[in-house]
């Protein structure tokens, strides 16, 4: 099995009490798959799971989960420890578990190589290595990527380096079969295709998924034209989203437009400035407004 096409990592809603908004939930999960998308995330960093109670993490997995039972869609869970994986055994519906680089500690690319291995062989479920080395602070090069897609058990990678050079094009011209490459930088998600990624977990896809199908569309049947169009405007839409801490503006556009009850976030985070929802907004109507 190679994961293509788009996954959404989602949000976790609150509503006017503070607590998840579970309706919310659900029909944003609904809304993701009507659209076409391949898959959901949960518990990704776009959910907030450090600011979640456990019982809350429980009650967003429950729900994710039997959205995506209901529509026989592939779920990946974020968890980062043996412990987290293990709690996947009873979950059927999990397709993967979405593994994030060891943070801060900078390991090294063989102490990176073992602890997926280790994870690897713990684990209930395969993995999908998160790599975002702006934020772990861990720099994998392509020679290194590819010793991970050798590992039993580890089936992609959530690719978000926060660029492209040499390494990505080195690493996606010679792909191990079965393994899997989610663009994971939502305004490069567009070029990454191009060169030859699968698919994509993109979190700007909770405001317009049925843009960011059909872009991984057009690069799988070589519609360049309609794929560097779209994808230019996809790209200016997801660096307005980011523009703050994610998902605040994400969260922000989607309250604007009624599909989630507030646009709270829990601390750290703090809700988006007016400006760059405002900013998000503009880029959403121009894109819904453009001809399909």
């Amino acid at each position: 099995m190679t994961l293509t096409g788009l996954y959404v990592p989602l949000i976790t809603p609150f509503d006017l009490a503070g607590r998840v908004a579970v309706d919310a939930l659900t029909a944003l999960a609904t809304e993701a798959l009507d659209a076409g998308a391949a898959g959901l995330v949960a518990l990704g960093t776009t959910g907030e799971p450090a600011a979640l109670s456990e019982e809350e993490r429980g009650a967003v997995l429950d729900v994710l989960a039997a959205v995506c039972r209901a529509r026989r869609a592939h779920l990946l869970v974020g968890a980062n420890s043996v412990e987290a994986l293990r709690a996947l055994s009873d979950r059927p519906e999990v397709t993967a578990a979405l593994c994030l680089v060891p943070p801060f500690l900078r390991p090294g690319a063989a102490g990176v190589l073992a602890y997926f291995t280790h994870l690897a062989q713990a684990s209930p479920v395969p993995l999908v290595v998160y790599h975002v080395p702006y934020r772990t602070g861990q720099h994998l090069r392509a020679s290194d990527l590819r010793q991970l897609a050798g590992v039993p058990g580890v089936i992609g990678t959530k690719y978000a380096t926060g660029g492209i050079d040499g390494d990505t094009v080195d690493f996606l011209a010679d792909i191990r079969p079965g393994f899997a490459v989610l663009g994971g930088e939502d305004p490069l998600i567009s070029p990454l295709l191009a060169l030859g990624a699968h698919g994509a977990i993109a979190a700007s896809a909770q405001v317009a998924a049925t843009d960011f199908v059909r872009l991984v569309a057009h690069w799988h049947a070589d519609d360049v034209v309609s794929g560097r169009s779209l994808g230019h405007r996809l790209a200016g839409l997801s660096a307005a989203l980011f523009a703050e801490p994610n998902p605040t503006v994400i969260k922000s556009v989607l309250h604007a437009r009624g599909r989630i009850p507030t646009a709270a976030v829990r601390l750290p985070l703090l809700p988006a400035g007016p400006d760059a929802a405002r900013r998000a907004l503009r880029h959403l109507d121009e894109l819904t407004s453009a001809p399909r």
